[in-house]
């Protein structure tokens, strides 16, 4: 073996350049040109992982009997799985390594940097003189298994490289009071996101053991997060945060709960969203929260499950409340002034007939963040914070809170128009 081919000569491919250059000639074959790996009697694979089977394919028609193929790659299965494809009905001999070093690790030698390998279809003349050649080097040769690499691998390498590029999304600096362990922080980002975005991408992807680690670091960090969180806000009292403002069916739906529980000691915290009431709960602000999800006649609730895609949390108890719809207008502003009704779409939904049979010259809107709840709605329009020529529909108990008029009533368009609500915990 004295001619060895690099096939993929980046900042891996350079590295194994020095490991090798002062033992045999050394061939650098380059894309266009993957005739030269006849050149060599050994042919190493740098090239990124989700290009190695791409490469091997292209190489293929060049393989001789005599050629050994060894592979770098940080996984050991995908490539193992490679070669059994184009190899088969060829003699050509494989060996698998993963030389757990690169060019920062290695700046300074080689002495006692790990290199796993596997014999594979390698020759035992071949994998001996391998092992002695790394060994000479200073290299710590480790032999396992594709599989036993691949599962070492997810939760070491893996896992390392997905803190250090989790820490520089986090934007992790360093600080003038950064004790060893903060250093050591940094240290890992700098090593890991020096590398490209395709090793990391590669790494995760195709190694098989690696979506289980990344599962498990997120249990283990919503365990910790929550564990720092309070068991209760308040001791002295449940603190409840709602979907709607003062007056909206949330707050029907909460005081329906709590008398049914015969819970004496609560507050309401009025959230008018789906997404605040689940991000409060995340965030550790209220005991628990309340939120509509589907509604008899209107259907789910969009608004609700889109923010249940965003956080994880426990569903307590599922009920359902009967509704009722009231349109009801400032006193001060004349029905035939009123052009515009605005209330959550929801309550459009479910009283979409009967609108269109009576007040099919109102335009209907729904408004945007807070102003989605109608309760909250209500309270600007009594202070004059959207036009006064707006109408509202929703529960009537806001005709009293805000002294407005009420229109009509019971316009929903069925008499068994019961929405479920869930109240979830962390």
């Amino acid at each position: 073996m004295e001619k060895i081919a690099i096939v993929g000569f980046g900042r891996f491919g350079k590295t194994l350049f020095r490991l090798l250059k002062d033992d045999f000639e050394l061939v650098i074959v380059k894309r266009h040109n993957p005739q030269d790996i006849t050149k060599a009697d050994v042919v190493f694979y740098c090239v990124p992982i989700s290009s190695f089977e791409s490469v091997v394919k292209s190489h293929k028609r060049f393989f001789r009997e005599t050629h050994l193929l060894i592979d770098a790659l940080s996984v050991k299965l995908h490539p193992k799985k490679i070669f059994e494809k184009y190899l088969k009905g060829l003699k050509t001999q494989a060996l698998l390594t993963h030389p757990m070093f690169g060019p920062d690790s290695s700046k300074n030698g080689f002495s006692r940097l790990p290199m796993i390998v596997d014999q594979f279809r390698a020759s035992d003349e071949n994998f001996d003189f391998w092992k002695k050649f790394f060994v000479s080097k200073g290299l710590n040769v480790i032999e396992l298994s594709p599989e036993e690499h691949d599962k070492l691998a997810a939760n070491s390498q893996g896992l390392t490289h997905f803190i250090g590029r989790l820490l520089e999304q986090f934007r992790f600096k360093p600080t003038l009071i950064d004790s060893l362990g903060a250093k050591k922080l940094n240290e890992v980002m700098d090593q890991t996101c020096n590398d490209t975005w395709q090793l990391f991408s590669d790494l995760q992807g195709f190694n098989p053991f690696t979506k289980k680690m990344r599962v498990r670091f997120g249990l283990a960090y919503d365990k910790i997060y929550n564990k720092l969180l309070p068991k209760r806000v308040n001791e002295k009292f449940l603190i409840f945060g709602i979907q709607g403002g003062k007056g909206s069916f949330n707050e029907e739906a909460i005081m329906f709960y709590v008398k049914k529980k015969r819970i004496k000691k609560f507050k309401i915290k009025y959230l008018f969203t789906s997404d605040k009431v689940l991000k409060n709960l995340h965030d550790g602000n209220i005991d628990f929260g309340l939120f509509a999800i589907q509604n008899a006649v209107g259907g789910v609730v969009e608004e609700s499950t889109h923010a249940m895609a965003k956080y994880k949390f426990k569903i307590i108890e599922e009920f359902q409340i009967l509704i009722r719809h009231f349109l009801m207008k400032r006193k001060d502003i004349e029905l035939k002034n009123i052009k515009t009704i605005m209330a959550h779409s929801q309550n459009f939904r479910q009283c979409q007939q009967n609108l269109k049979e009576k007040y099919s010259n109102m335009e209907l809107i729904t408004g945007k963040g807070d102003l989605m709840d109608t309760a909250k709605v209500a309270n600007a329009l009594s202070i004059s914070k959207i036009p006064k020529e707006t109408a509202i529909l929703g529960p009537g108990i806001l005709a009293k809170i805000y002294d407005f008029d009420i229109i009509d009533s019971d316009l929903q368009d069925s008499k068994n128009n019961l929405t479920t609500f869930f109240l979830v915990s962390r």
